[in-house]
């Protein structure tokens, strides 16, 4: 058995129990007294706003079978209303989390293959467990739950399956290289070196630093990285003799390519070799950036031995996490790309690419503030308005302080009177209502604190058929 009993917990966290039988086995974990299960393991996180710790009774009373907290004093005559329960005291019950994870992750001899990168990591963790679940039973992060809570209990999710696909984010050093620790993944994916985050590591030599600490926890049974992009490209070159490292790319030579590449609207078509036999390969998403994710699924296939079809399967089933390239076909020809989870210049450049695919539409981009971008977010601002430019976006609304700096750009080149930029996202729809006309393509992209997701959900809302 896999799952671990309350005398397991007590001896990887160093916790005391203060009620409860040590022969009791946790099969589920929890951080939420909302969302709790029968028999759930709950563990109290404290938070920005709230200490997690002070609802344990609330969690027992929703049916947890066992809670685990920090800095509670309990009167003996709540421990005896809970004889029936488990109450584990610890000094913290983040370091309780992590060592409860990494000892669950220690029983399972399999492949974990563990993605970061700039941006792309969650589109690329849902095509290759994809491809992955064609051979094992795959368990994988759900949603973007991928920092040093989302990735533990997605580890103690952990059952019966023959192999994991976890996404690690991070937004300073030290982050990447405590997941990896937890994870200690097998394979691990960088799919690019962008400017997320460059606000706060400075540079984007310092972002790679920080990416690379996935190789610290890691077996390093294989490295794979985008080989077109630049910083990755130069690290592989100097670093191949140190590390198992496969490469995928379309411009630099590499050892998964695609050739006959063919985008349209909301798929694309590539030739590739798998096991040095020519393939054809559809990809269900539009985008140049799709093809590289399918490359790395490929790559990730190749390593794990998944037979051809299997890895063709894959891809061609696979289906995106909402709020990244959602198209909406709605009344009237009128498409909406709610691509809004999160936006940096590269990701922002890969979606007005996707945009500029529709040749037969007027093409409209919504496109909000980029943060944690620090001093170089005017420059990165600017580079996206010229993105607007070069991809021939037919109308242009920017909103947000530092999207003042995309309008800014683009009216250089655009009609000025197709370019707007307004500082409330309150008057975004009101405008659509305005301007929109049959078969417009609108993209919305922004980075989540602008909650751009939720104004494209209302102009869905709109034109619903």
């Amino acid at each position: 058995m896999k799952d671990l009993s309350i005398k397991n917990i007590i001896e990887v966290t160093k916790g005391k129990l203060l009620v409860g039988n040590e022969e009791y086995v946790c099969m589920s974990y929890s951080k939420d007294t909302r969302t709790i299960k029968e028999g759930d393991c709950y563990i109290g996180i404290k938070g920005e706003n709230f200490d997690g710790n002070l609802l344990w009774e609330k969690a027992l009373e929703n049916g947890a079978s066992t809670v685990i907290v920090q800095n509670v004093e309990i009167e003996d005559e709540k421990l005896k209303k809970w004889a029936d329960k488990n109450v584990i005291k610890v000094e913290d019950t983040l370091e309780a989390l992590y060592n409860i994870a990494r000892y669950k992750r220690s029983l399972y001899d399999i492949p974990v293959i563990a993605i970061t990168g700039s941006v792309g990591k969650t589109s690329t963790k849902d095509i290759v467990a994809n491809v992955v679940s064609k051979k094992y039973k795959t368990l994988k992060t759900e949603g973007n739950n991928n920092n040093n809570i989302g990735l533990p209990f997605t580890i103690l999710r952990m059952q019966d399956e023959e192999a994991a696909v976890l996404e690690m984010g991070m937004n300073h050093f030290g982050e990447i290289s405590l997941l990896a620790s937890i994870a200690n993944p097998t394979i691990c994916i960088i799919t690019n070196i962008g400017t997320s985050h460059i606000g706060n590591l400075g540079s984007r030599e310092n972002i790679l630093k920080a990416k690379l600490e996935i190789l610290e926890g890691s077996k390093k049974e294989a490295v794979i990285i985008n080989n077109d992009n630049d910083l990755l490209h130069k690290w592989q070159k100097e670093n191949k003799e140190n590390y198992n490292i496969k490469t995928y790319g379309i411009k630099e030579k590499s050892d998964v390519m695609a050739k006959e590449i063919k985008l349209e609207e909301n798929k694309s078509t590539f030739t590739c070799k798998i096991n040095n036999v020519e393939e054809k390969i559809n990809v269900p998403v539009g985008g140049e950036h799709f093809v590289l994710n399918s490359l790395c699924a490929i790559t990730v296939g190749e390593v794990l031995k998944i037979e051809v079809d299997k890895i063709k399967l894959g891809i061609e089933s696979f289906e995106l996490t909402k709020k990244r390239m959602d198209i909406a076909e709605l009344k009237n020809g009128i498409k909406v790309i709610n691509d809004a989870y999160n936006a940096s210049l590269e990701s922002m450049t890969a979606a007005l690419k996707v945009l500029s695919e529709f040749k037969e539409n007027r093409k409209i981009a919504v496109l909000g503030d980029m943060f944690e971008l620090g001093d170089f977010s005017e420059e990165l601002h600017k580079k996206v308005g010229k993105q607007v430019v070069k991809n021939n976006i037919d109308i242009l609304i920017a909103c947000g302080k530092n999207a003042k700096n995309i309008a800014d750009v683009a009216k250089e080149s655009m009609n000025k009177e197709n370019v707007y930029y307004i500082r409330k996202t309150e008057e975004i729809k009101p405008l659509l209502e305005k301007i929109v006309k049959n078969n417009d393509v609108i993209l919305f992209k922004a980075s989540n604190g602008m909650r751009f997701y939720k104004i494209a959900e209302e102009v869905i809302d709109l034109w619903k058929k």
